[in-house]
């Protein structure tokens, strides 16, 4: 078996992992890098594989960065199946129309503003007709089903509670000459225990290799306790101002939590009434995928959907905006409000309309919910830049800028070394560790920690290199 690392390798964008085992080759992930444009650019249109030669995609969930490259792989010619769970393919339907639409639209800028190289014409990486050729290639399976993606293998997807349908995955694999079965598991993005909306993570079971993500291994999340009080806090601080409230966050789940988390503070009556808009038009579709998919949730989300009536993505204070005219229309709104916006690392859509016209105003707030990859304007914002280029055009960062990382959905250190160092502690010991989806700082400080817990076969891989296991590894 071989395993191809051609994202999330020293990095946390572009999630690819190409498996080569009885000559099939299966691609775990097909994610979108994102950061410095040109260089993204460049790394999105360049895979390392020939798209025609690959059997199968099995996906971990949604998200951009996991999910972006699908249709442009379909473009390429990948003529397979795409594998992942039912509230995931329900979400992409939505998230990849979108992301062509994004690009559409920042080509027609790009062409207006002549910002690119002289005898270089923009393209989008893909458009809508290869995102409904896309869509028809899913097939989703609920956690827990084993299904067969290729011959000679067998896949199950377990919980991760990272969001929505969000998906660790098993494979089971049958040498063909020997016999001999091993197994491998690919964790996608993990989630925390603990928060809300989501059933918790469920527990890895043995296997003999494992990649794993290490977006922050080596920190550890603020409590989860202090994160109602603290947003109230952030939140009377803009109503005593008569400022805004600027959220970014991300379509999928950093806005439904988000939401989830003003209505508890309305309810106890922890912040008065305050205008609330999610300006996001794909927020507002992929809410409405949350309500179709309740078996997710937690018992307690699951009880105030079916019991209460009380719909905690819907509540008096709170529109959602779908239309330009509508997004516009904040700008010339009076008094204190609150507008969460896309996406959450600053990069497309309406939130750079929204830092545009607010963040040069002392008596605003922009609060960062979520990780900024490197070279991200949220990255830059979280970094205490002075000034910052939006849309091409310099502006003073004079709004304060606040950071709640209680709202990652990803695992801390913590909860990373939980999932991997439970179990059958000989069974630990003899697993290869591939170690993925993280900055430089991230992976060395993780791959320390695991040697300290006496996990020390642990590899950290480059972009672009080619890891043989043997045939039987």
């Amino acid at each position: 078996m071989k395993i191809l690392f051609g994202g999330a390798a020293g990095e946390v964008t572009g999630s690819k992992h190409l498996i080569t085992f009885n000559g099939k080759k299966i691609l775990l992930d097909c994610g979108l890098f994102q950061g410095r444009r040109q260089e993204s650019d460049e790394k999105n249109r360049k895979l390392l594989w020939d798209p025609k030669e690959v059997d199968v995609v099995i996906l971990s969930h949604a998200h951009m960065d996991h999910s972006g490259i699908l249709p442009y792989l379909v473009k390429n010619g990948f003529e397979g199946d795409i594998w992942c769970t039912t509230a995931t393919k329900d979400i992409c339907n939505f998230m990849l129309m979108d992301s062509a639409y994004i690009q559409e639209r920042e080509v027609e800028w790009l062409k207006k503003k002549k910002k690119f190289e002289e005898g270089v014409t923009p393209e989008a990486l893909y458009g809508a007709e290869e995102v409904v050729e896309t869509m028809l290639r899913f097939k989703a399976v609920p956690y827990h089903e084993e299904f067969e993606p290729v011959e000679g293998v067998k896949a199950k997807f377990y919980n991760a509670s990272h969001i929505l349908g969000a998906a660790f995955i098993v494979l089971e694999m049958t040498d063909p000459k020997s016999g001999t079965v091993k197994k491998l598991c690919f964790t996608g993005d993990l989630g925390r225990r603990g928060l809300p909306l989501l059933n918790p993570p469920d527990e890895i079971p043995d296997v003999d290799v494992l990649i794993t993500e290490t977006t922050y291994g080596n920190r550890l999340h603020a409590s989860l306790t202090t994160v109602e009080s603290d947003l109230a806090v952030i939140v009377n601080q803009v109503l005593a101002d008569g400022g805004r409230l600027i959220i970014p966050a991300f379509a999928l789940e950093r806005t439904q939590e988000i939401v989830y988390h003003l209505n508890l503070l309305r309810k106890k009556n922890l912040i008065p009434p305050i205008p609330i808009y999610v300006d996001s038009p794909l927020a507002t579709d992929v809410t409405q995928v949350f309500k179709r998919h309740l078996d997710c949730f937690n018992e307690e989300t699951r009880e105030e959907f079916s019991q209460h009536g009380d719909n905690p993505f819907g509540f008096n204070d709170l529109k959602y905006t779908r239309t330009v005219e509508e997004s516009k229309s904040l700008n010339e709104k009076q008094g204190p409000m609150i507008i969460i916006s896309a996406s959450g690392m600053c990069e497309h859509g309406r939130i750079l309309h929204h830092l545009k016209n607010n963040i040069e105003d002392r008596k605003n707030v922009v609060l960062i919910v979520g990780y900024q990859a490197a070279n991200t304007l949220g990255r830059k914002l979280v970094e205490g830049y002075k000034e910052v280029n939006i849309f091409g055009d310099p502006h003073k960062v004079k709004a304060s800028i606040y950071v709640m990382d209680a709202f990652s959905g990803h695992a801390d250190r913590s909860d990373l070394l939980d999932f991997i160092a439970r179990g059958d502690q000989e069974t630990n010991k003899n697993r290869k560790i591939f170690l993925v989806h993280g900055e430089q700082t991230q992976l060395d400080a993780f791959k320390e920690a695991l040697a300290t817990n006496g996990l020390e076969d642990v590899y950290i891989p480059s972009y672009g290199e080619e890891v043989d296991l043997g045939d039987d590894f």
